[in-house]
């Protein structure tokens, strides 16, 4: 089983695209040979995959809770309708005893975080949680140098898959030299099941490049990231509103491009994710 988030769907894109692209993603997982299931709240109850009706109505709800750790519970204590983030999914599949969930990228601490403290709770749910989360790497509006420092301190295996050097979200590679590589999902699988035996806790976080036919290149894309970072704070946006404000003003300046780019690396990453679940499922718990 793999687990998918629900913010792509509720803060992604506009209906009914986000239902095409949810419905893709699923698509991807079960040609893979694995079971998609997209995790979200409805109406106060914590659900770990959707049915059609489910998926459909959830893509045309508006004024959906964007759920993290801290306020996962207190909506639905509240009854209301939530996405969840990474770490809320991380937090659902666990509980369901999913082990793999793909995403499109993680958060991490953002550019100026030395002055507004803005961290990402999705970098300390990879060190509590036992779930092996499939990405792009951290989204590139992110500092990644700082985030992958944070991650080495909580811990948390950072693996590349099939390259040396980190992916950075809409560029398949960095000049960030990835602390780990793997270039099959049996190995990714042994090691996850390696960390249980030992005993430690939390999960792997897979870097897995979008593919380069799909990407947008660095150069290209780090000035436009460079012009939305400075419209946010010329507008004065903070906390949970900058990473929507910013992913939408990048899709403004790339022409709608980056959100095709955002497309293909999330269908991606759900592919790997099958595969590592299939390997997770012939590897029995020791």
């Amino acid at each position: 089983i793999v687990a998918l988030e629900s913010t792509i769907i509720t803060h992604g894109m506009p209906y009914p695209q986000n239902l095409e692209v949810a419905r893709a993603v699923e698509d991807v997982v079960r040609k893979a040979g694995a079971v998609p299931a997209t995790i979200a709240i409805l109406k106060g109850a914590l659900h770990v995959g959707l049915d059609p009706v489910h998926l459909t109505d959830l893509a045309q709800v508006r004024d959906v809770a964007k759920v993290s750790r801290a306020d996962m519970a207190f909506v639905m204590a509240q009854g209301r309708t939530g996405a969840t983030t990474v770490a809320a999914t991380m937090i659902a599949a666990n509980s369901a005893g999913i082990e793999v969930f793909a995403t499109g990228g993680i958060g991490g601490v953002h550019r100026g975080a030395e002055i507004n403290f803005d961290i990402s709770a999705d970098l300390r749910e990879l060190a509590l949680t036992p779930v092996i989360v499939v990405a792009a790497g951290p989204k590139a509006i992110l500092d990644i140098p700082k985030t992958m420092e944070m991650l080495e301190t909580y811990g948390v295996p950072v693996i590349a898959y099939g390259q040396n050097f980190m992916p950075a979200f809409w560029s398949s590679t960095s000049d960030v030299p990835a602390p780990l590589r793997s270039d099959s999902a049996a190995e990714i699988a042994a090691g996850f099941r390696a960390r249980e035996a030992l005993g430690i806790s939390g999960g792997q976080l897979i870097a897995n490049p979008v593919p380069q036919i799909a990407e947008i290149p660095t150069s290209e894309i780090n000035p436009i990231i460079k012009q939305a970072l400075h419209d946010a704070n010329q507008r004065g946006i903070s906390t949970k509103a900058v990473t929507p404000f910013l992913l939408n003003r990048i899709f403004e300046l790339t022409d709608g491009k980056s959100l095709i780019t955002n497309i293909a690396l999330i269908k991606h990453n759900a592919k790997l994710a099958a595969q590592i679940a299939i390997s997770c499922h012939n590897l029995p718990k020791t």
